[in-house]
């Protein structure tokens, strides 16, 4: 066991023993960053690699799965503030190709109110498994560098039939965020990396956040995360550190650290990239699953805090933020992920215990 720390250890004893506990659990390693009243606490346990004894990283680069949706909701309301989106437009008239439904607007790919069939699948209430893009098992270990075109996911969704009429449900589909930003490129006539560039990485000077496309590279420094699979009846173990994330595109595919998610949800929270009028948008969560635009509103015994966590092969991240942006905790995990997700339950556990020391005033000490 590795553990990291920075700053004052023997003031944040419980949150050092809660990341020793996640490797415990199954997890490789974890970087964690809690920025709050008692200053900034960094550190790290586990271990960089598999197998490994160097200790992981506390500021290296990972995959930031679904996080990655809030960057794209961001990036749209900001051009919502420009005049260049209309919130309540219909997608249609930006994306006239692809024919969507005209009652589909803006606001329903943010909020997953739009009815679209997930292109990376769809699990019914009755039980029903619908695929979509392989991204589980062997199929997906064999085609994880493969290279899907976002035109081809909505087609691929647009093909089967919705799941309700829009607006009428809540149902998390990748394909919203997919349609999403390539709304950002249709009105900018840039691509979405040097869009995110302009609106949010330049101005909060965030160097170590990627919009990879198809790229299968991550930036060093990183952590490794790993995939285990069945072939030929052989339990199989790879490093899947590289892939290329175009199977779920813009509803996860990029990366980031631990202090470039604090110097982005800490700004976002706080009022300084949108109008107070789109912050309060953004945060207004529908019913079903408390979902604003881009963000989960949950209420807890310390008042509300907004996050949007996200995981993709091997790798997560957590990013939570009070609603003034003064209290966040951001975290990178890795592990070895396998198609039973059987690592999701210590996840689950992890996003509790944090918010229970973080946000819930059970701060110990």
């Amino acid at each position: 066991m590795h553990t990291a720390v920075s700053g004052q250890e023997q003031d944040r004893p419980e949150l050092r023993k809660a990341i020793e506990e996640l490797v415990e659990a199954g997890f490789t390693g974890i970087q964690l960053r809690v920025n709050d009243e008692r200053g900034e606490w960094v550190g790290s346990a586990g271990a960089r690699e598999l197998g490994g004894s160097t200790r992981p990283l506390t500021d290296g680069h990972f995959r930031i799965g679904s996080t990655t949706k809030n960057f794209v909701a961001t990036s749209v309301l900001m051009l919502v503030a420009e005049g260049r989106i209309g919130l309540d437009a219909p997608v249609a008239d930006y994306l006239p190709e692809f024919g969507p439904d005209r009652r589909i607007t803006v606001r329903m790919l943010l909020q997953h109110t739009s009815g679209i069939f997930n292109h990376t699948g769809e699990l019914y209430e009755d039980g029903t498994i619908v695929p979509g893009v392989p991204w589980r098992g062997k199929e997906w270990v064999d085609a994880r560098f493969r290279t899907y075109r976002p035109e081809e996911l909505v087609r691929l969704s647009l093909s089967r039939p919705a799941r309700f009429a829009p607006g009428a449900g809540w149902s998390y589909a990748n394909t919203n965020y997919v349609l999403a930003r390539l709304v950002v490129e249709k009105v900018t006539g840039r691509s979405f990396a040097e869009e995110l560039r302009r609106l949010v990485l330049g101005p909060l000077e965030m160097t170590g956040t990627v919009a990879p496309g198809t790229s299968p590279e991550i930036p060093e420094p990183h952590n490794h995360g790993y995939y285990r699979y069945e072939d030929a009846g052989q339990q199989r173990t790879v490093d899947v550190t590289r892939q290329n994330p175009s199977w779920v595109g813009a509803g996860g595919d990029m990366i980031s650290t631990t202090k470039d998610l604090h110097t982005y949800f800490s700004a976002l929270m706080g009022g300084k990239l949108l109008p107070a009028a789109l912050l309060a948008e953004m945060r207004t969560p529908e019913p079903t699953a408390g979902y604003g635009l881009g963000v989960f509103a949950q209420e807890t015994d310390g008042g509300t805090v907004f996050h949007h966590h996200g995981a993709v092969m091997g790798s997560a991240a957590l990013m939570y933020g009070t609603a003034d942006g003064g209290r966040t905790l951001t975290a990178g995990l890795t592990w070895v992920d396998d198609a039973d997700m059987a690592v999701a339950p210590a996840f689950r556990s992890a996003q509790q215990r944090f918010l229970d020391e973080v946000f819930c005033g059970r701060l110990g000490g």
